[in-house]
């Protein structure tokens, strides 16, 4: 049945069979088939066996041979009727029980000769990167960085993340685009870029969830309405003046018009302390003694008073400055009071001569004044927009700090490092800031697009409360030392002017143009401390001796 005639190069075709139509189909799909896999890239030469057989596919049928179409002609069966379909799955177990040797994974490669996977439709497991998307500079690069890496004698250092985010950026604008991490090997083109003016529908809803993912989730629950809220009417609109305190008694105080009012916050009684029977002679400042017993207060008229607050009694009053009284600060038994004629006085209250210094250096209103948690530094901010650092026993300040570009009125130690100071100032500024107390150095700045009047750090955490003016009036929790919002507190319809953090270090109180006080849980109280070894071994000796 061989067919006669000159021998052709290539795939040896079938001679014709009695059934011309349905050879001729089969000879043409199986030369089609042999022509594609003749032309493998990857096999150059292989030696031609000295007998050859035609090759079949996987899809066609064993009987698809000229002598098996003879033998289903005379039984009366055509080769493309539904005859073969309803022998597959003879066919599909025949085929997996002979023994076939496939190159490159593909069902149609024969033991000589391999499959191009270019040409053929079908996968397989030998892939062969184009060389005309691939980025031959980086190939180079990373060619000559690994040669130099086995060359060197000592083990390269590790490499700090400025220096490595450096060099992805180099190798960006060198090598268009690729960073040095990008596979050298492509096997496809990148996709077209997109048309200037395309819009993805789907885009939204996944950058929606993408910002979803972003938020970062609260630890604990932080209510957005006051606990509660009290009035404060005649309370001054003035951001120079500090006009309410906490103390240590739980004792809250807080000046409206001339008069000073105390709430006690743990029964809820509200009392009048004082009165300076003057309508012009207002309250400009207040502060509670570390005891928590005696309180300064601060008038327009020049004076600084001192009061029992337990008796109601007023224990000594001091004339020294040229001008209102703004701001107060205790350090033990040493009161620093600043005034709008721009000095700064020290005075020991314990002796009649009571100003023990002076400090002068700012040009205008001192509006901010506190002492460091150790008593060792004052920090000192004036309407001239400086922040000043003292130490007691020196004339000029440790550092004189001029970055803020409005009235500094919010000043905070940290009660967790004594040595950091933050710093808040006005509309035109609207920044916090934070400087290393011994060296002045600036460590951050954080815009807020407010105006900074108040600060607070919290006892129990490393977290900053910011009270705000215009143009938002809200109050913002931070977290320091990444300064991302924990929360924004909003209720006031004026100016947050001043704040006081209640003795356990959970409750905010604000005092508002609005004339409202308004006090919000923010922190979580402290957990009780585990008892030394000490104290627990003593425990369990009483506990034994008990028993016995």
């Amino acid at each position: 049945d061989r067919a006669s005639g000159p021998r052709k190069k290539g795939p040896r075709a079938f001679p014709n069979t009695p059934d011309k139509d349905a050879s001729h189909i089969i000879n043409r799909n199986i030369n089609c088939i042999l022509h594609r896999l003749s032309h493998m890239s990857s096999i150059t030469e292989m030696k031609t066996p000295t007998k050859r057989r035609p090759m079949r596919s996987p899809y066609s049928s064993p009987y698809s041979t000229p002598r098996s179409a003879k033998r289903m002609k005379a039984r009366g069966t055509s080769l493309m009727s539904g005859g073969i379909r309803r022998k597959r799955s003879l066919i599909l177990s025949s085929t997996k029980s002979k023994k076939k040797r496939f190159i490159g994974g593909s069902p149609f490669a024969d033991s000589r000769m391999g499959s191009d996977i270019r040409s053929s439709p079908y996968a397989s497991d030998r892939f062969i990167p184009s060389s005309q998307v691939a980025n031959s500079d980086l190939q180079q690069y990373n060619f000559q960085a690994s040669y130099r890496k086995r060359n060197m004698e000592s083990k390269p250092q590790n490499q700090s993340t400025s220096a490595l985010r450096f060099q992805d950026t180099l190798a960006k604008e060198l090598f268009n685009g690729d960073t040095l991490n990008t596979k050298v090997l492509k096997f496809k083109k990148p996709p077209k870029p997109p048309k200037q003016n395309f819009h993805n529908k789907l885009s939204v809803i996944y950058s929606a969830n993408k910002e979803a993912r972003r938020v970062q989730r609260k630890s604990r629950y932080i209510s957005s309405h006051p606990e509660r809220i009290l009035d404060a009417p005649e309370i001054l609109d003035d951001y120079y003046i500090n006009i309410l305190d906490w103390s240590r008694n739980n004792i809250l105080a807080v000046g409206l018009g001339p008069t000073v009012y105390l709430w006690n916050a743990s029964s809820g009684n509200i009392s009048m302390l004082m009165d300076t029977e003057d309508e012009n002679n207002l309250i400009t400042s207040l502060n509670w003694m570390p005891d928590g017993s005696h309180i300064a207060i601060g008038t327009a008229d020049k004076e600084v008073q001192i009061w029992d607050a337990d008796n109601s009694v007023a224990v000594r009053t001091m004339k020294d400055h040229l001008s209102r009284v703004g701001s107060l600060a205790w350090n033990r038994h040493i009161l620093s009071s600043g005034s709008r004629d721009s000095t700064i006085l020290n005075h020991d209250v314990r002796i009649a001569t009571h100003v023990v210094s002076s400090f002068n250096y700012h040009q205008e209103e001192i509006c901010g004044l506190t002492w460091s948690p150790d008593g060792s530094k004052l920090a000192s901010g004036g309407n001239d927009n400086k922040c000043c650092i003292w130490e007691l026993g020196l004339n000029e300040p440790k550092f004189a700090i001029s970055d803020h570009k409005a009235a500094v009125k919010a000043l905070a130690w940290s009660p967790h490092n004594r040595n950091l100071l933050a710093t808040g100032a006005g509309t035109a500024d609207r920044c916090i800031r934070f400087y290393n107390g011994n060296s002045g150095q600036l460590l951050r700045t954080t815009e807020t697009n407010s105006q900074v009047c108040s600060l607070q750090w919290s006892k129990n955490s490393k977290e900053l409360v910011s009270a705000h003016g215009f143009s938002q009036n809200q109050i913002t929790i931070w977290q320091y030392p990444t300064m991302s919002k924990v929360t924004e507190l909003t209720g006031h319809t004026a100016r947050v002017l001043h704040t006081s953090m209640s003795p356990d270090g959970t409750t905010l109180c604000s005092a508002a143009a609005d004339e409202t006080l308004r006090f919000w849980k923010v922190f979580e109280p402290v957990t009780q401390q585990r008892r030394s070894s000490k104290e627990a071994r003593e425990k369990r000796r009483n506990l034994s001796r008990s028993i016995r």
